[in-house]
Order: structure tokens, then sequence, then C-alpha cells
């Protein structure tokens, strides 16, 4: 039987709904002969829109014209353009997908039926308890699965003869952050307290009673407060919270099933809508569903440990992660330093991804500093992706370079059904950097721990790529500062530099230096008769000709204008003389070529000198200029010109 790749497209794996439908997309896919790329973001956690455009940059990797099938869960992703892209792009590669909660034409359809649910819980709170005055805590507007429980919401109220005003509905995110925010804005703004507040899911429904906790009411004394989804089980919260059954797992389970049927095409429902029952419990003030059973709370608290043990062992490990990468100086270091992380998390499987342009601006090519302030920063993947970390059942390979295309590196490539890969975004803001793509980890990456230590790996590589940037940087000052920018050779600050170990240690070792002053003959004139363009190319000759010449691992450099000199250690008379003839022959070369309007010549005068340690270079630089200027002086200008 063929192994089929499945894409699965998922934002914010350490909310509980997210976490149950992957626990059920990974417990079907041996069975249903699927391999599982899950495409993973954390959207809306920082509430900072750049970080998110950044955590976006992972639903773009994917090719899905290379893909069996995809499952979606684009109901998690508040951010229209971006599901509409991938949508899009799903349609184009003709390929079956299943969308979890969204029905959306043309594919297959995982739901509920929201407006149902939502309408037992609002009756429910009407019939049974008598309530009349009602607060909303919403996920966003634009998302299909919160506008069918808010409509059911407001129809059942409608049906009551009860009305709702606008400020009594808080929109959130389905996060906790936005139950908490939802429990606060209310709290400014009631007059007197309502009968209850409706939650879209049970997410923010406990971080609203905390808030309301914490202002003093008690839940549900003073005000019911329900949820939706039944993340929140039985004993895992300090009320019982009631709330909507669904069975997420067996949704997970469902999508497989799905596709594989499509794939060995039998025949199925395009839609199929699960059903759901509700808890009614103490939130709302209806009795306790639990049992006062002993072991059953002595096991409930045994979980509950062995979890807290895990967490502190999962922190400490991120959190030394962090340090170690915060420390390290060099690209080399910090690779080495995950890869000591790595076999730390023991997966079956890691693989480090960097954009074959994620050091964009810290490369060796000085060109990278003319860049303007407009320059686009890298936000997509290249289509050449660098994986320097490679590891497989407990041994690393060889860093190789794969196709975008390819997701994975070839040592991957197993012909085994069930293989489940979590696909994480590796950036910096809007900065696309790489991914990670991680197979079942000793850690469990279910929770907001991990997206901790994605940021902290994506942070301290952003920090390497800064210092490479800084690095590279200082290289090309340094550069600016020893070298002539007109000619390309030393300048003095070069020559001084390049000079002074080879020049004391002559002086300590008492041998003799060589000293050579060059002068351009007649600039002036060619300068005057052909223009100033002309002239800086005959000064750029005499540049050529030294580097040409100096193979005895003589120094020189552009002393100013059209003067050069070039020093020697250990020299004696009659390796300045050939030093002499080489620039004397290799000045005749550039003149038997006829390329030029000026016959190019140049004055060298040189000396052989003993220095003694009080005796700075540049006064052999003085003496030697007037012997070049001694010969000088029996040149006639007009000989630099032709006729």
């Amino acid at each position: 039987m063929p192994v089929y790749r499945v894409a699965v497209i998922i934002a914010g794996i350490d909310q509980s709904y997210q976490s149950e439908i992957l626990n059920g997309i990974s417990a079907s896919a041996t069975e249903c002969s699927i391999n599982v790329e899950a495409f993973i973001s954390f959207i809306g956690s920082m509430g900072n829109p750049v970080h998110d455009t950044g955590e976006f940059n992972i639903f773009n990797l994917p090719d899905f014209r290379n893909y069996d099938g995809a499952i979606l869960l684009t109901n998690t992703i508040d951010y229209p353009p971006v599901v509409d892209n991938i949508i899009s792009r799903i349609k184009s590669a003709g390929i079956p997908a299943v969308s979890m909660d969204n029905d959306i034409p043309e594919l297959y359809h995982i739901g509920i039926d929201n407006k149902k649910a939502m309408r037992k819980i609002t009756e429910h709170l009407i019939y049974e308890h008598g309530f009349r005055k009602f607060s909303y805590i919403s996920g966003p507007a634009d998302n299909p699965e919160s506008a069918d429980r808010l409509n059911s919401f407001r129809e059942v109220l409608a049906e009551n003869n009860i009305s709702i005003e606008e400020n009594n509905i808080f929109y959130g995110d389905f996060r906790s952050p936005s139950g908490k925010a939802g429990a606060e804005y209310f709290l400014k703004k009631w007059k007197e307290l309502p009968d209850a507040i409706i939650c879209a899911n049970d997410v923010m429904a406990t971080t609203a009673i905390n808030r309301l906790i914490e202002a003093g009411y008690k839940v549900p004394e003073d005000i019911a407060v329900t949820g939706f989804d039944n993340t929140y089980n039985t004993n895992n919260y300090q009320i019982e919270i009631t709330s909507v059954k669904r069975p997420l797992q067996y949704s997970g389970k469902l999508a497989c099933e799905m596709l594989f049927r499509h794939f060995t095409n039998q025949e199925q429902e395009r839609s199929i809508i699960l059903e759901m029952s509700p808890r009614f419990t103490e939130s709302c003030g209806c009795p306790s569903e639990s049992h006062a059973d002993l072991n059953v709370f002595r096991k409930f608290n045994y979980n509950n440990y062995t979890r807290f043990e895990k967490t502190q062992s999962y922190m400490t490990m991120f959190n030394h992660l962090s340090c170690v990468l915060s420390g390290c100086n060099t690209y080399e270091k910090y690779i080495d330093s995950v890869k000591d992380f790595v076999r730390e998390m023991q997966p079956e499987e890691f693989y480090f991804c960097l954009c074959e342009n994620w050091d964009a601006e810290s490369l060796t090519d000085e060109n990278a500093y003319q860049e303007s302030e407009d320059t686009p920063i890298p936000s997509d993947y290249t289509e050449n992706i660098i994986v320097p970390i490679i590891y497989r059942q407990g041994l690393f390979y060889k860093e190789s370079v794969i196709r975008k295309s390819d997701i994975l590196p070839s040592v991957a490539k197993v012909n085994k059904s069930g293989r489940f890969y979590y696909l994480v975004p590796l950036h910096f803001g809007t900065r696309c950097l790489g991914y990670m793509a991680i197979m079942n980890p000793r850690v469990n990456i279910h929770n907001s721990m991990f997206e901790t230590l994605c940021i902290s790996i994506s942070n301290s590589l952003e920090n390497i790529r800064k210092l490479m940037c800084l690095n590279t940087a200082v290289k090309h000052l340094r550069k600016l500062y020893a070298q002539d920018t007109f000619s390309g050779i030393y300048n003095r600050n070069g020559f001084i530099n390049a000079t002074r170990e080879a020049y004391n240690n002559c002086i300590a070792e008492k041998r003799n230096i060589m000293l050579m002053f060059i002068d351009l003959d007649g600039l002036k004139v060619i300068n005057d008769t052909f223009g100033h363009d002309v002239g800086d190319v005959a000064i750029c000759n005499i540049a050529d000709v030294l580097r040409v010449s100096c193979s005895e691992n003589e120094v020189y450099c552009r002393f100013g204008g059209d003067e050069f000199i070039v020093f020697g250690a250990g020299y004696g008379e009659y390796d300045a003389m050939k030093l002499t003839r080489r620039i004397e022959e290799n000045i005749k070369k550039i003149n038997d070529t006829k390329l030029y309007p000026f016959e190019l010549n140049a004055s060298t005068g040189y000396i052989i000198a003993l220095p003694e340690p009080h005796e700075d270079i540049f006064h052999f630089v003085t003496e030697a200029d007037k012997v070049m200027y001694t010969q000088k002086r029996r040149k006639k200008l007009s000989k630099y010109l032709k006729s």
C-alpha cells in the first residue's frame, strides 16, 4: 500500500482544542497509511502584528502540489488574507483537503452544530436558572464558528424577549488572555452585575472566572459563567465548568479516515456534523458531575504532580538552553549548543533548516553595506535551504542543502507510514530565518513553553546574525582604515600596520631594511593634457605595477597623491636593484600595450639601512625620497607624452 503525504495547517498547539485534534491525527496516521507534516504557527499570544507576520511564514513553506492531501484548521488562524491564500493554494494544487469546523466549499468538512449547542447552553440558563441579564465573551467577529455561536445566543435571547446591549459583548480571540480582558472590560462597564457571562470557549471562561474571583465575586453564587468545547475536564479546574462536550480526538481521527477513503476511491459524504452534548455543572449553579471517590482524587492529584514535575524539568531545560544560546558569539558555537539541546530533548528526528539568505547583510561581500534603508527584509523561504543540523535516531549527519519543496532532508525519506513532523518557523519579526522539523520529541510540545523555546531559538539566531553583521562591518571598516580606496593597495595606516612587526624584528635582529620611494612622473602634464580621469588611470597603473613587481614579501602603499613607497626586510643592494628592474620592466609592458594616450614612467630611489631602536620607519621614507628626487631632476617632462 502506498504511503500518502499529508500537510496539516494549524496555529496555536498550546491550546487544548488544537492539541486534542493533533493527537487524533497522530493516532490514526499509521492505520490510514499517511505521513503528516504539521505546519504550526504561534500567533496572537504576543499581541504583536509584526511577530505574527513572521509566524505566518511557515504557511508559505509547503507547495501543496507535492502533497497527497491536507487537513486544515484555518479556524485557528485569525487573519482572513492568510486563510484565503492557503485555501486558494490548496484548490490550485487539486488535492483533497479536510477542513475542521470551517465549512469551505469544495473541501471535505468535519464540524459541529455550533448554533444548536449554544442554543442549549443559553436556553438552560434562561429556563432552568431564570437568568435574564447576560454578558458574552465571543471569539473573533469574522470567525465562522464564533459568529455561529454568537448568533445563536442572540436568537435565543430574542425569542425570549431579552435584550442585550452591544457593550455587553466582548470580542476576544479564543485565547486565555482575552477571557481576562473581557472580564476586566465588563467590570468597568457594568452598572449592575448580570446573571451570567457566556463564553465562546472554555479557555476564555477559566480566565474570566479567575479575574472575577480576583475582583471579589463568587462563581456561581454572584455570577454564573459558561464555556464551550469542554477542554477543561472534571476536577481539572477549581470549578467544574458548564460547557459542551465535543469529540476532538475523534475529529482528528475522522479527518485521516476521510482522506484515506478519498485516496482509495471509496464513496463518502462531503460534510460530517458530529454530535455535541452540553454539560451543566458547577459554574452555572448546577450540581457537580464529579464523584467524591478518594481514589479518583488521588489519581487526579498524582497526575497533576507528575505534570508539574515535567513542567519544572522542561522549564529548567529550556531556560538552560536560552542562557547558553545567549552566550554564543559565533555561528559554530550556536549550532553546537542547539545540537546539545537536541541530545537532551531526544527526538526521533530533528532538522534545523535555514534560509540560504538567513544571514543577509552579514555576508563578506562589502556590497552588503551599500544597500539602502529601503532594502526589503527577507520575508519568505529561499529555494535552497541549508540544513546544518540533521539528527535521526541518535545520530547527527553531515550538513546538507535541500530544495524548499523537499521540506526535509533525504535521510527522512522513509517509506513507512505514521510519521508525524511538527514544523515551526524560525524568524525575527518579519525576517524569515528558517524552520525546525521535529518528530517524536521526549518533551511535550503542546504547551506554551514550547512556543517560548521557539522564540528563544529564533531570537538568539538573530543575535548571531547581527553579531556576524557587526564583525563583517568591523572588518570592512578596518579595510577602509588600511586601504587606499582609490588604488586598492595599502594607504599609510595600512602600511604602518603591515610593516610594524617586520621592521621591529629587523631592529632586534640587526638586519638591513630597504625603503624605496616611487613618484609617478609627469602627472600634472597628463592631467592638464588629457584630464584628471586619465591621470587617475596612470596612478592606478603604478599600483598595478607594484602588485606584480613586489613578489618577495615586500610591503607597498600609496603614500599620497602620485607617491608610493615599498618596504623590504633583510634587503641588500642586489635585492633592491632587482626590484627596481622589475618595476621598470612592468612599466614598459604597460606602455607596450599602447592602451593609454600617455607614456607611463616613474622615478625611483631607495636606501639600504640598518635601523636603530630610536629611528622611526618614516625617517627612511624621507631619505629615500631625497634619493628619488635626485633621479627625477635629470628627467624632462616632455618624454611622458606621446607625440
